[in-house]
């Protein structure tokens, strides 16, 4: 069984460097781990590809096809397949004061990252230190260099279902495959991630997603849809937006309900201090003008001027009023009474 383009396989490969024999990548645990090149964060085994999608290296991708599945194969990738031709331009020269500055003595062999002023970081390695003079190449370090892979397809997907599996494997190797719901159809694909939401981080099945995408179209489905969706992914929480909404909407007839109040508690108040000063102030008066020994003639008078004006608008004024006109009732009064007195003495005396 021949691999063509947009094939989904499995595959494992070695990557050494033909002039040194250096094992510079491998899919094999145990070769990795002889070779020094081991990581615990690696994952191990034949790694699912498509085809030509560049998965791989550019010039090992184009050299899998017309290959069986089972055999092994030794493929030759030169330089500028590869990691590229060694460019001049590339090794660049500082002084030793540059390094010190930053804390750091150079040595030949020693990697080190340089940030340009654009922004972008190079990694290179220190190539001579001497006369205050320090040369850097930043080259990849397998550039100009042919690298020999060997290579087994161990499988060939056939069934679409595990084709998708394979490539959610690939570009979310942690992400259990089992948890996914995948349906297909003959030009259309639906992935759901929706059980692995409380395990798998958000940014992590936002990135998958977005290459997921290109690798599911590339092998010849035209609709690719997710669930949840990249823009869903993206969408700050609910509940959040939820209450700051209600705040919002809350906050301001709350306000607007207090001031309310406020004014009503106010309002009362102010009515029914002026009523009870002047009643206060009023019964006092009245009470002192009864008890003062008065005329009928007067006691009328005045009961008719109270008749006369409504009591709720009765003020200080009409009280005023009320005690001249007394006082004057009362002089005239006392004026007859010592009249009378004078009269009744001259008749004795007659």
């Amino acid at each position: 069984m021949k691999v063509q383009k947009g094939d989904v396989i499995r595959l494992h490969y070695t990557g050494k460097v033909k002039e040194t024999g250096e094992i510079f990548d491998t899919t094999f645990e145990d070769v990795a781990k002889e070779a020094g090149i081991y990581s615990e964060k690696g994952i191990y085994g034949p790694v699912p590809i498509a085809v030509g999608a560049g998965h791989v290296l550019g010039g090992l991708d184009e050299q899998l096809e017309g290959l069986e599945v089972g055999e092994k194969y030794e493929i030759i990738v030169p330089p500028e397949k590869g990691f590229g031709k060694r460019d001049p331009k590339l090794i660049k020269t500082f002084t030793l004061g540059q390094f010190r500055r930053q804390g750091i003595y150079p040595f030949p062999g020693m990697p080190v990252e340089i940030e340009t002023e654009s922004g972008r970081k190079l990694k290179g390695k220190v190539m001579t230190v001497s006369g205050g003079r320090v040369r850097v190449d930043f080259n990849h370090p397998y550039a100009g260099k042919h690298l020999v892979y060997e290579v087994e397809i161990v499988e060939k997907i056939e069934d679409p279902i595990e084709k998708v599996k394979a490539l959610i494997e690939l570009r979310m190797p942690m992400v259990d495959t089992e948890k996914v719901i995948i349906e297909v159809g003959e030009k259309d694909v639906t992935v759901d991630f929706g059980q692995l939401l409380n395990e798998v981080d958000k940014n992590t099945l936002v990135l998958g997603e977005i290459l997921l995408e290109s690798d599911l179209k590339f092998i010849g489905y035209e609709e690719v849809t997710f669930k949840p969706s990249v823009d869903e992914l993206l969408k700050p929480p609910e509940e959040e937006k939820e209450v700051v909404e209600l705040e919002e909407e809350v906050s301001e007839p709350l306000v607007e309900k207090a001031e309310e109040k406020e004014e009503a508690e106010e309002k009362p108040e102010e009515v029914k201090e002026e009523p009870e000063a002047e009643k206060v102030e009023e019964k006092p008066e009245e009470v002192t003008e009864e008890k003062t020994e008065e005329p009928k003639e007067t006691k009328e008078a005045g009961e008719a001027e109270k008749e006369k004006k409504p009591k709720r608008k009765t003020t200080r004024k009409s009280t005023k009023g009320r005690k001249t006109r007394r006082t004057t009732t009362k002089k005239t009064t006392s004026k007859k009474k010592a009249k009378a007195a004078e009269e009744a003495g001259e008749k004795k005396e007659e």
